[in-house]
């Protein structure tokens, strides 16, 4: 810490933005940036081109994904917890069904048999959540988008209630509009995303002794 370092009055206390604060919040905004990217390019590659190759998309999804969800900050550790474990569930998911399809037939086998969704939805549960702490801290409209669109889009084929081509384009809707809700992060300060710091003080002093 420095002492060019922001300081605010929290709800519990004074707290400090510092360069390691601000340097997680960009990385964080970086891998939101690159999930979106991902998602994207990957569904209109199995749009425009076919399967075969698209599933290797899932790969820097699942990954930047997961730095954000390290990088995040929520206040509630059991929600942020319940989030990575999501992630984790949807990538063991994905896992097997390349193992058990083979990648070559991995989206084909995805797209004929939505029970499948079941083993790779946790990892779209995971994002939804993100979107869903974006609406309810800075109130985007790309942010609740994001977090109905997946949903509906993966829970509507689950269901035998869309079809795949609608399917296909909620999830690319879904995806822009998480390129969009990570661009327009660039131009916020970092504090915004760093939150109330007193809060989570507070709350870790409310935990057991010895608690993780």
């Amino acid at each position: 810490m420095s002492s060019a370092d922001p300081t605010f009055d929290g709800a519990y206390g004074s707290y400090t933005i510092t360069a390691a604060d601000r340097d997680e919040v960009r990385r964080y905004r970086i891998a939101l940036l690159v999930a979106g990217l991902a998602m994207s390019l990957g569904l209109l590659h199995w749009w425009q081109i076919g399967g075969s190759w698209a599933w290797i998309w899932v790969v820097p999804l699942a990954a930047a994904l997961g730095l954000a969800l390290q990088w995040i900050h929520i206040y509630l550790r059991p929600l942020h917890r319940a989030l990575q474990l999501f992630w984790l569930l949807g990538c063991l998911g994905w896992a097997g069904l390349l193992l058990i399809a083979g990648p070559a037939e991995t989206l084909s086998t995805l797209r004929e048999q939505p029970l499948w969704i079941l083993a790779i939805g946790p990892l779209f549960a995971a994002l939804a959540g993100i979107g869903f702490k974006e609406f309810f801290c800075f109130q985007r409209p790309e942010a609740i988008g994001l977090t109905l669109l997946l949903p509906a889009a993966l829970l509507g084929r689950l269901l035998g209630l869309i079809n795949a081509p609608v399917c296909l384009a909620l999830l690319e809707s879904a995806a822009l509009l998480l390129v969009l809700l990570a661009l327009r992060k660039f131009g916020m300060e970092a504090a915004a995303d760093v939150g109330d710091k007193s809060v989570f003080a507070y709350l870790d002093g409310q935990q057991p002794a010895g608690t993780p």
